[in-house]
């Protein structure tokens, strides 16, 4: 079991430097259960000296509080909010925490609009709160999908929901004001980028009437490159050469990225779209 940490909340909302499509973060947790190999956000506990993301999360304490005076400021303006941009705020911790139903209940007071997204069925038991607070405001819910392989999912993402549970909320939310949106990211080269698998995950997004689909490549720097090579290295070594290629400059080499003429074609040919 993960070691569980601790922290005095400060301030629950976070400003970022961009403001579209959103400028405001909520993280109720440092630190996330679900395990991705390929997750982007390794940097975040950086500041809190050697911890492991995955293995050491802190729960903060007190975030509605804090949120509650944040939004009860005279100073706030109702911005939209994004809930869970470095880590899962529906990881397996929730569960037990239940610090989400709180959250969604100090947004509804303050009728304040939201962004989320979950690898994780969980999200399912505040479905009537989430629906809700879109009888206010605006609500965003978007359900991440890699691969429809279970096998390769179990390794991708360890501690995250089954993919079919995970179309199964989208479904859920079918009957609310939610705005619903498959996160189709990131694909993988070699291992999600298969038409077999994109295609299989736009049919399932056609099928449960998505609002929009997004896509997007792996990101590797810092320590999330480390990370994820070292496993690909163990996992399946035979490409370990070619994403060396690939992610010579720390970026995707451009080459690769014709994949977003495919993804466009996808696009059409499912009736789904990408806004």
């Amino acid at each position: 079991m993960s070691p569980v940490h601790h922290l005095n909340c400060k301030s629950a909302l976070n400003k970022l430097k961009r403001s579209e499509p959103y400028g405001w973060d909520l993280n109720p947790y440092r630190g996330c259960q679900q395990g991705c190999v390929y997750c982007y956000a390794r940097y975040s506990h950086q500041y809190l000296g050697q911890t492991d993301f995955v293995r050491d999360i802190y729960v903060k304490d007190g975030i509605g509080e804090v949120l509650e005076r944040e939004l009860s400021s005279p100073k706030w303006q109702g911005q939209i909010i994004n809930i869970g941009g470095v880590t899962d705020a529906y990881q397996p911790l929730e569960k037990k925490m239940e610090l989400m139903p709180e959250i969604l209940r100090i947004c509804l007071k303050y009728e304040n609009p939201i962004i989320i997204s979950t690898k994780s069925s969980l999200i399912l038991r505040d479905l009537h709160l989430l629906a809700a607070l879109a009888e206010k405001t605006y609500v965003n819910v978007a359900v991440s999908v890699t691969t429809q392989d279970e096998g390769l999912r179990k390794v991708l993402e360890p501690s995250a929901s089954p993919v079919d549970e995970r179309l199964e909320v989208l479904s859920a939310f079918r009957d609310t004001r939610c705005s619903r949106g498959l996160h189709l990211m990131p694909i993988l080269p070699y291992l999600t980028d298969s038409t077999e698998n994109l295609e299989g995950i736009f049919s399932a997004a056609r099928e449960t009437h998505v609002d929009y689909a997004l896509c997007g490549t792996l990101y590797l720097r810092g320590q999330t490159k480390e990370h994820f090579l070292a496993w690909l290295k163990g996992y399946m070594p035979s490409h370990f050469a070619d994403y060396l290629r690939l992610y010579y400059h720390g970026s995707l080499d451009k080459g690769y990225k014709e994949l977003y003429r495919r993804v466009e074609h996808l696009h059409e040919t499912y009736g789904v779209g990408s806004d």
